[in-house]
């Protein structure tokens, strides 16, 4: 059985939609095929963490591309989706009403969930299980609005945490020295029994940009002297000249440096001295969840699909889904 599948996140710094196609394979394991990724650069922390609320002109910017997502949700055929949103709108003032307005005009509901929550649907994706057990994994996924840590050891997850220090909180100043004195805190309290033992894996546009640059083979990770080489580099630079030098868009070419700096302290504070970038985030764990949901109320699933109802209870969490 195939089943075609769509997430939504919407972030601080951009807004993804995410296709796949879900199906159980011969030796009854599951597979997800991403079929398109779409990234839109709302840019909503640069309104949010200034001003507390997303302004009138950013707010036609969600409308207009939520609708597009949703007619590439019709034209691909999907059958449900989950929306969320994290950091940004989880700040905003007027987050309520603008999600009202998402819902009547495209019938498409965004949960704005918390920290933690984001933190646990990136460890959704499960890539630290099938790595091997002689070592502990620190998921490390960096956002416009928010960093989440996901520790996991011994085939156990340790932890799920959210800080609010995020690429663009950096860049506005909005990050204290006690913020990120508690971050280190944090991470070296909860991490030193595994102390030279740890591997991170990075999830987040910028970690994918800084992988694709240093043209390393898939599979294979990056060192943090690499990373602190690259932040020392693009940090010299200016934004004009690292879009001209790097090929980089202005809304990546803003945001690598804080990016670079919250992963290069991460790891440097859990004595990670490599990085493994399996192009994972948000939309992925998005995907995997709403498909476990769906999975589990599997009995009621013709009921539900192909139809801009809401679903039966034990739907909950898929809320709507597509004509």
């Amino acid at each position: 059985m195939k089943m075609r599948l769509a997430a939504i996140d919407i972030g601080s710094n951009a807004a993804r939609l995410l296709i796949s196609d879900v199906s159980v394979n011969n030796e009854g394991k599951t597979e997800f095929n991403k079929i398109n990724l779409v990234r839109v650069p709302l840019r909503l922390g640069f309104d949010v963490f200034e001003t507390k609320t997303i302004s009138p002109e950013k707010t036609e910017m969600i409308i207009h591309t939520i609708k597009a997502y949703k007619h590439l949700i019709e034209a691909y055929n999907v059958e449900h989706v989950k929306a969320a949103a994290t950091s940004a709108m989880r700040d905003a003032l007027n987050a309520r009403e603008i999600i009202d307005r998402v819902k009547e005009e495209t019938g498409i509901n965004i949960e704005v969930i918390s920290g933690g929550s984001e933190a646990s649907l990136i460890y959704e994706n499960h890539i630290a299980e099938n790595l091997d057990k002689d070592h502990a994994y620190l998921y490390i996924d960096v956002g416009g609005g928010s960093t989440e840590l996901t520790f996991f050891a011994n085939s156990k997850l340790v932890f799920s945490s959210s800080f609010n220090i995020g690429t663009i909180r950096l860049l506005k100043h909005q990050v204290s020295d006690g913020q990120w004195d508690t971050m280190k805190d944090f991470i070296k309290r909860e991490t030193r029994s595994y102390f030279n033992n740890i591997i991170a894996i990075g999830s987040g546009g910028n970690i994918n940009k800084i992988f694709s640059i240093s043209k390393r083979k898939e599979g294979k990770s990056l060192h943090i002297e690499l990373l602190k080489d690259y932040y020392k580099e693009f940090a010299s630079f200016t934004l004009e000249d690292r879009m001209r030098l790097y090929k980089l868009r202005e809304d990546r070419a803003d945001v690598i440096v804080p990016a670079l700096q919250i992963y290069v302290n991460t790891m440097r504070w859990a004595n990670a001295q490599e990085i493994y970038v399996p192009k994972i985030g948000l939309a992925d764990g998005l995907i995997q969840h709403l498909y476990a949901d769906l999975k589990k109320g599997s009995g009621s699933l013709t009921n539900c699909r192909r139809q801009m109802v809401p679903c039966p209870p034990n739907f909950r969490r898929c809320q709507y889904t597509t004509k």
